[in-house]
């Protein structure tokens, strides 16, 4: 039988077409693996901020916003949460047993010392006084004629007209009848006293609460019964508490004689509702807790602290003079270190550069920290910190831009 002839060409080729495919795989696999290492190098440099490799550092300068560092003083504040707390709340009972037969405040009303808030029937014990008034006018009468007696007896006695014994006999007379007056007008105080209790007046200036009693309601003597409650307004104290570790500077400084600043803010710490001083520190720290109770006076002259209000109060205890500040927004923060981008030229849009200058942070206090490391008249960004870098070349601006979470990296 014949056989078909051998193609001498075809195992050769075969064997050029592997070796084609073998380059193109080892050209698709180099290719995907740059691809996948520049993806991983733009996740780094999003993740490290962007910085120096963002879309924004590609067109030129970058635009800021200027602050400048200033010297100035600075308060040392301590802050705490603080309660208001009245200097006088009067919770008044009844004293004497009776029916009311008035109310003369209104819920919520402000009352004087001595102002008239409820009456309760003193028909019984007026009657009461005036039978103490009738028998101690009788028994003055009683003493006065003890007494002309007694005007005789020695007139008598100098003239030898009647024994000595009889004299003695009336001045020990004049005398009871003295002791019985006396007593007379004790009783007739205490009922006196009965009558006054049954017009209840304010003791104090301040706020009636709610009210608690009507006029035909029966009270006795010495209830637990609450009739009217009383609270002084102004001025008013917040008492709140500091860590024990605090306690020395604030006792330094109260030695000394300063009077220290408190101020109290509302809830949300944004409205200041009120500024006083520290009057007095308690006597003990609380072992539980390890804190001190300070009590703080307020004038409230607007009645914007009320009583049993939570306030959030900052107290002063010291002044730092002579000190660099800068807006607490233009410092930066990486880990344990402070930084700022000083701008270099600032006046001059060509040559205007930032350049990150490490400074170390003290004291805040409504905005701006004070800082070392930078001298009074630096100037400083205060924006666009997410496509800054240490020698980046800036220009001012007026508007802050959005930061980099704000920022569609898609975007053509």
């Amino acid at each position: 039988m014949d056989q078909p002839p051998i193609d001498s060409h075809s195992a050769p080729h075969k064997k050029r077409h592997w070796w084609i495919w073998a380059i193109i795989l080892l050209l698709f696999g180099l290719l995907f693996y740059w691809v996948i290492r520049q993806h991983n190098q733009n996740q780094q440099a999003l993740a490290s901020g962007g910085r120096g490799r963002g879309r924004f550092s590609m067109a030129g300068p970058v635009p800021v916003t200027y602050v400048t560092a200033t010297k100035g003083s600075i308060g040392v504040y301590l802050d705490a949460i603080g309660t208001v707390t009245p200097v006088y709340f009067d919770s008044i009972t009844a004293q004497v047993t009776g029916v009311i037969t008035a109310v003369h405040y209104r819920e919520g009303q402000f009352v004087h010392k001595g102002d008239p808030l409820i009456d309760i029937d003193d028909r019984p014990y007026k009657a009461q006084l005036a039978e103490a008034q009738g028998a101690l006018e009788r028994d003055q009468n009683l003493l006065a004629e003890a007494q002309m007696d007694l005007k005789r007896y020695q007139d008598a006695w100098a003239k030898n007209a009647i024994p000595r014994q009889t004299l003695e006999d009336q001045e020990k007379l004049v005398l009871q009848d003295q002791g019985t007056v006396k007593n007379d007008e004790g009783v007739v105080q205490y009922d006196q006293v009965q009558v006054d209790y049954c017009h209840i007046a304010s003791p104090i200036n301040g706020r009636v609460g709610l009210r608690l009693v009507d006029p035909g309601n029966l009270v006795t003597a010495n209830s637990t019964t609450t009739l009217v409650t009383v609270t002084q307004i102004s001025p008013i104290t917040v008492i709140f508490t500091l860590s024990e570790d605090s306690l020395p500077q604030v006792l330094k400084q109260m030695r000394s004689g300063k009077a220290l600043p408190v101020q109290a803010y509302d809830r949300t710490q944004q409205t200041l509702l009120s500024t006083g001083k520290l009057i007095t520190v308690d006597n003990l720290i609380d072992t539980t807790t390890g804190t001190v109770k300070l009590r703080a006076e307020f004038d409230n002259s607007k009645g914007l602290l009320f009583p049993n209000q939570f306030v959030n109060t900052r107290l002063l205890v010291d002044t730092l003079d002579n000190q660099t500040l800068v807006a607490s927004s233009a410092i930066q923060h990486n880990g344990s270190t402070d930084f700022v981008y000083a701008i270099k030229n600032p006046d001059d849009p060509k040559k205007a550069m930032a350049v990150m200058q490490k400074v170390k942070s003290g004291v805040s206090d409504k905005g701006n920290t004070a800082v070392t490391g930078i001298a009074p008249g630096t100037v400083v960004a205060d924006s666009s910190f997410q496509k800054l870098v240490d020698k980046a070349p800036v220009f001012k601006s007026n508007v802050s831009l959005p930061s980099s979470e704000e920022v569609d990296e898609s975007a053509p």
